[in-house]
């Protein structure tokens, strides 16, 4: 693969009858079968305008264009996009062990006085690390009337002592309830709430000024505190897989193969159902792969065996008993079952 742009010269696409024609940079028409399927494969929705087709196989971008509501859409090579997904998988550990230091400067952070920039923004991690909600986009919020973190409103939130509850629609129209028992969380909250404006997540700059956060602010925190190029996206993937080795050794091992791979979709649908994703969506991109794959060979339990309890306990400080198994357990896992069993 190599790296191209979406604004060099591509081939462009025209509407010809039913079907659609296809130009090179130079203006000809494309007869080619095997340039024809390569474009084909890419499934381009006919709805959607200012299309741009990579002239090179090998580009990582492959496709742009405009979906219905005008909105930039982008189709990659497979490899790139397997090499993501790898790549995502591999930095769990590193993520791992990047945590506690975050949740520490989360809870320096959520101590100060007033509504800084650096508390309510310290208040948002503190929420996907209890539960990792979606981060969202104002876009997505103001054409869709659906919601991620950032982009929630007052409204969706119900406060009490102690405990806070979120209600709102996220992505694909699903309705999210999360309740949080966090007093330091919920007093930000109130204070949030209390500043003039619908957004939930304000707070106020050096000049008195109420700003509201967004998606971007969260993932530079995370790169700022840990060093790394984390995103909130992380405490998606992080939490899926350690719940899915929690519920699978729960489960314990079957006999055969057949209940193996039973108990693994059961796992992915309770994960799942946490997450607010859809199963399919959940194992793709939420559980690390050598996780089920070593479920589903009969082994997981026996690997877990390997890790006694001082190792897991020594993994990471301020982990969960479950996170520090995850830790101790992750390296052994991609060591017998690597992260390209995805």
């Amino acid at each position: 693969m190599r790296y191209v742009s979406g604004e060099e010269p591509g081939i462009t696409r025209a509407k010809n009858g039913t079907g659609f024609t296809y130009r090179t940079p130079a203006g000809e028409t494309i007869r080619d079968r095997a340039v024809r399927r390569r474009i084909e494969a890419l499934v381009i929705p006919p709805a959607w305008t200012d299309v741009w087709i990579c002239a090179d196989a090998d580009g990582y971008l492959q496709a742009t264009g405009r979906d219905d509501r005008g909105r930039k859409q982008y189709r990659y090579h497979p490899r790139f996009r397997e090499a993501q997904d790898t790549a995502k998988f591999s930095r769990l550990c590193m993520f791992g062990v990047s945590l506690p230091k975050i949740r520490a400067r989360v809870e320096r952070d959520l101590a100060q006085e007033g509504l800084p920039y650096s508390r309510v923004l310290a208040a948002a991690i503190r929420i996907l690390d209890h539960h990792p909600i979606r981060v969202g986009n104002e876009r997505y919020a103001r054409d869709n009337d659906s919601y991620g973190l950032t982009t929630m409103r007052d409204r969706h939130v119900e406060l009490s002592e102690g405990h806070i509850e979120f209600r709102f629609r996220g992505k694909s129209g699903k309705d999210h309830r999360v309740g949080i028992f966090d007093e330091a969380l919920t007093g930000v909250m109130q204070e949030c709430v209390e500043l003039p404006g619908a957004e939930l997540f304000k707070y106020v700059d050096h000049e008195g000024t109420s700003r509201t956060l967004e998606s971007d602010d969260v993932n530079e925190y995370l790169r700022s505190v840990s060093g790394h190029d984390f995103t909130a996206n992380d405490f998606r993937t992080w939490a899926g897989t350690v719940r899915t080795i929690t519920v699978l050794h729960e489960l314990g091992d079957a006999p055969t193969q057949k209940e193996r791979k039973r108990r693994a979709v059961q796992a992915v649908k309770f994960v799942a159902a946490d997450l607010n994703n859809t199963p399919a969506t959940c194992r793709s991109f939420y559980i690390h792969p050598a996780v089920l794959a070593a479920y589903e060979a009969g082994e997981l339990d026996a690997l877990i065996e390997e890790v006694d309890a001082q190792e897991a306990n020594d993994s990471v400080e301020g982990l969960s008993p479950e996170e520090r198994l995850a830790m101790a357990l992750l390296p052994r896992l991609e060591a017998a079952f690597g992260a390209e069993e995805a």
